[in-house]
């Protein structure tokens, strides 16, 4: 949960999911749906998809037991060549080096590495200081102490260099260089991608949620349909669903920013007219109240959607069916 977010958002979502997964077993035997409803809002999905399949694997092929070799670990998904040396030196006390972002600046000032750590070349330059330094013994201590460095002294913004213990010693602290270390990634252009996100909803006032496939965006968590670019609307339900569509309603297009694009969604309230043939709930397809609590797993965006569209606020224009074509 720790990769790529902060520990303060982390807490609350880390709690709840010890509390309901307390060993890997329990992790192993429940549902997908259910791991992913539960990390639903701290992102990257792939984090909670690999770690159910390495929970699975642990269980299925090491007896319940945690790996106790780096190239075992590395072989479970989600796990890198950092995270397995944490854990074998936290847990196991083995002499492995670690790299995560806070160690990552902590070398880069110390031994004074310039270039961005992304690079290939200043991550293999990392990666050996890393593993020169850390000692043959109290590995443990070490590599709890270089990550709390990096968290709590030699912090991004400020670092307290007056504080460090490795005053006297850090090259980019004598050079004056600390505010210039580590460099940051070069700037890039970010693409814009649009999607029309559909809003689905029958006479009982239940919107219809599909899951998304496991590769890309939101990949296995519940999401709205999307609308193709180009296409009617109504056109398009009756073709993939079959179902005759009463009216549609459109919102104010809004920005969700990914790591590498943004995304613009334009959203689609669809009324269904005449009864609709109700959808089972084991498979990819799903009916459910926007007010009640959800018991899948949706991204942030979709919930809020979904959370706010009994008083639809945010409608501003519609069309009845027989107007112009949607946009």
């Amino acid at each position: 949960m720790l990769q790529q977010t902060q520990v303060r958002t982390v807490i609350p979502y880390f709690e709840r999911f010890m509390d309901r997964f307390p060993d890997v077993g329990a992790l192993a035997a429940a549902p997908q749906d259910e791991v992913l409803r539960l990390w639903s809002g701290l992102g990257y999905y792939a984090r909670a998809r690999n770690l159910h399949k390495a929970a699975r694997i642990i269980c299925a092929e090491h007896g319940g037991e945690l790996p106790d070799t780096l190239e075992a670990l590395v072989e479970l998904p989600g796990v890198g060549r950092s995270s397995a040396g944490s854990i074998l030196a936290l847990s196991r006390g083995q002499a492995l080096p670690i790299l995560d972002g806070n160690v990552k600046r902590v070398l880069c000032r110390h031994e004074a590495i310039h270039g961005w750590p992304g690079r290939r070349e200043v991550e293999l330059k990392l990666w050996e200081r890393s593993a020169a330094l850390v000692p043959q013994r109290n590995a443990a201590a070490y590599t709890q102490a270089i990550m709390d460095l990096g968290a709590t002294v030699c912090t991004r913004g400020r670092p307290r260099c007056d504080d460090c213990p490795l005053h006297d010693t850090c090259e980019a602290r004598r050079l004056g260089i600390q505010s210039e270390l580590p460099e940051a990634r070069p700037k890039r252009n970010i693409p814009v991608r649009r999607t029309r996100l559909a809003l689905i909803e029958n006479r009982l006032g239940e919107i219809l949620l599909e899951r998304r496939p496991a590769a890309g965006i939101w990949g296995g968590l519940w999401s709205l349909p999307e609308c193709p670019a180009g296409s009617d609307a109504s056109d398009w339900v009756r073709q993939r669903f079959g179902w005759a569509v009463a009216d549609i309603e459109t919102a104010p297009e809004f920005r969700h920013t990914f790591t590498h694009f943004h995304l613009d969604i334009l959203p689609l309230r669809i009324r269904l007219s005449g009864e609709v043939s109700r959808v089972a709930d084991a498979g990819e397809i799903a009916w459910r109240q926007p007010g009640a609590e959800l018991d899948l797993g949706v991204a942030a965006p979709i919930r809020k959607l979904i959370e706010r569209h009994p008083d639809r606020p945010e409608i501003t224009k519609s069309r009845q069916i027989g107007d112009n074509p949607m946009p």
